[in-house]
């Protein structure tokens, strides 16, 4: 019972050791957003991969407005949590409601352009069956709002 009990704990702790994926890197490259990962988790306004691609936020004229207005949709969605905000770049998780998979937003204003640029990923897994695609609509169509 004892050797069942350590070659349990050993492959355990075995597992463990080796699951340790890399993390996800987040954050502004070069003045623009990451780029989306192979997988279909992933979707972003400055890509070039036409299987990621969404359109980027219009500001309406007013990139200041169009950014508290962006704050304020993101503090009421339901599970998500602003953690990290510089006027410059937002980024906020989304937590599912069953399993609690974690998956993040950010957001980049050019208002040379007139937008703010998304990109939206699951931090896991591989397919997210569309989640993060619908997750930047529905932001798109609260943001457009009266």
């Amino acid at each position: 019972m004892l050797r069942l009990l350590v070659l349990v704990a050993g492959v355990a702790l075995l597992g463990a050791a080796c699951s340790g994926a890399k993390p996800p890197t987040f954050g502004l490259l070069d003045g623009r957003l990451r780029d989306c990962p192979d997988s279909p988790n992933c979707v972003s306004s400055q890509t070039s991969k036409k299987s990621h691609a969404v359109r980027p936020y219009d500001t309406g004229g007013d990139p200041q407005a169009a950014w508290q207005r962006l704050r304020a949709a993101l503090a009421d969605y339901p599970r998500c949590k602003i953690v990290e905000e510089n006027g410059r770049y937002m980024r906020a998780e989304f937590r599912s409601a069953v399993f609690r998979f974690v998956d993040v937003g950010e957001f980049f204003p050019d208002e040379k352009a007139g937008v703010i640029h998304v990109r939206s990923a699951s931090m896991t897994g591989y397919s997210d069956l569309g989640v993060n695609r619908k997750r930047v609509e529905k932001i798109r169509a609260l943001l457009e709002k009266p």
